[in-house]
């Protein structure tokens, strides 16, 4: 990389850390943990690239975005905060950010990001437009989140919000689809116009899509659990599509199936998928972010609170038990759990054994759906966990040595699994596996497992 780049974070050892890599890799670095220092910088012309915090302790990073366009058009910023929120992603995309990471970042990841924003400010700088007002928005946000899986989310909902683009969202039951397409509309620029959600009831006759149509005047149009629709609503959904009239809404659909099993199993027709596909969005279930379990858990306590139900919070035996809960409900199934702990709960303080009597009655988990009413097999699981994967690096690639660490993610639990089946027996696991003794022992010790003998009752 050739280059100068400014840092601004205040942070210490990021300073340093980004400071060592940038300087190995070529660049020339100017570091501060000042804004206003960063900003007298760029004024004077200096740097080909910003790498800025956001929270700082003289002022706002994004708040800073619109004066560095305004005083050196086309340098690109590379956002970086550790309040990862949607928001925050939504306010970096909106200050035309040149990109936006969360922490703590994957170095190498950054060094790529950076380099391309070092080649994009050699090129001509685009126009920029105006930022959007933030009157008429929500005060509370939809979404709660923090892990990898929910920020990856963020962006590209930040990327495709104030597109026309349509928009497929899929995802299992009770993961908040429709809160995503409600995140979509409410911060794009169509927000002051309506939001209508299609049911099959909608489409039944002929003049359903004309009153749809007239509901919408140029809004955004959903349509809920899309795949439910039988061929005709669906045809006349295509039709609708082709010809909006004179005020085009902005097309969504949910779906609680993978895109990949609507278009292979024909729950949605062809020519429906191609035009509600122009960016898909998968929204993970709980099981695949469970470290935002309490962060949710409080967040629905909190909105409680605010109510008039009593103040709660969670002990710590209580969250590691919901965190080791399969939630096949996902979050609605979770906020409902929770919000019945605020009423029934004893104390101020929610006990493990308070989580062990709601959870007893909830229902056990059921196979992740693939094609409709039957199991998703293991290939198309891995198809949709690496998709999800490779979406959070964005335009980049992830970092070398991915086959490596995907077989030992598989190998892991199946060892694991097939040790606890056979009691320990490494002979019969072996057999089982269908392997030689001495693999296994030596994936045993590669994989750091811990093997314990037991009587296995049959």
């Amino acid at each position: 990389m050739d280059g100068t780049v400014l840092v601004a974070d205040d942070d210490r050892t990021i300073r340093t850390v980004l400071t060592q890599a940038l300087t190995r890799a070529g660049c020339r670095v100017h570091a501060t943990s000042s804004l206003t220092t960063l900003m007298r910088w760029v004024g004077e012309g200096k740097g080909d690239v910003v790498i800025s915090d956001v929270v700082m302790p003289d002022g706002n990073g994004l708040e800073m975005l619109p004066k560095i366009a305004q005083d050196r058009p086309g340098l690109p910023v590379i956002v970086i905060s550790a309040q990862n929120t949607i928001m925050t992603a939504i306010q970096a995309e909106e200050a035309e950010a040149y990109d936006y990471l969360p922490k703590p970042f994957d170095l190498p990841d950054l060094m790529k990001r950076t380099a391309r924003a070092l080649e994009a400010s050699r090129r001509r700088p685009a126009p920029r437009a105006e930022p959007q007002a933030d009157d008429e928005r929500p005060e509370e946000l939809p979404l709660v989140g923090r892990t990898p899986a929910m920020q990856g989310l963020y962006r590209l909902v930040a990327r495709v919000m104030n597109t026309d683009l349509s928009v497929l969202i899929c995802g299992e039951s009770g993961t908040g689809k429709s809160l995503i397409a409600r995140a979509i509309h409410d911060f794009s620029d169509r927000r002051t116009l309506p939001f209508v959600t299609v049911a099959p009831a909608d489409l039944q006759d002929l003049e359903g899509p004309a009153r749809v149509m007239a509901r919408a005047k140029g809004g955004t149009i959903v349509f809920d659990e899309v795949t439910d629709l039988d061929s005709e609503a669906q045809a006349r959904v295509v039709r609708m599509m082709d010809a909006p009239g004179d005020h085009t809404p902005r097309f969504m659909a949910t779906s609680r199936h993978a895109p990949d099993a609507v278009a292979r199993d024909g729950t949605l027709r062809d020519d429906l998928f191609y035009r509600l596909g122009g960016a898909t969005v998968e929204v993970p279930s709980l099981r695949e972010r469970v470290d935002d379990i309490p962060l949710l858990a409080e967040h629905f306590l909190a909105r409680a609170e605010r109510e008039g139900q009593p103040a709660r919070w969670l002990s710590d035996e209580a969250v590691d038990l919901m965190r080791a809960y399969s939630w096949p409900g996902n979050v609605r199934q979770l906020e409902n759990a929770v919000r019945r702990l605020g009423l029934t709960a004893h104390a101020e303080q929610i006990r493990r054994g308070e989580v062990e009597t709601i959870l007893g009655g909830q229902p056990a988990a059921e196979p992740v759906l693939g094609q409709a009413g039957e199991a998703e097999n293991l290939s198309a699981s891995v198809a949709r966990h690496l998709r999800r994967y490779f979406d959070l690096h964005g335009n980049m690639l992830p970092p070398a040595g991915l086959y490596g660490r995907i077989l030992r993610e598989v190998e892991l639990p199946l060892i694991e699994i097939a040790l606890d089946a056979t009691g320990g027996n490494q002979a019969k696991c072996a057999e089982l596996l269908g392997i030689n003794r001495n693999t296994l022992r030596k994936k045993i010790n590669d994989l750091d497992i811990r093997v314990t003998r037991r009587r296995k009752l049959m």
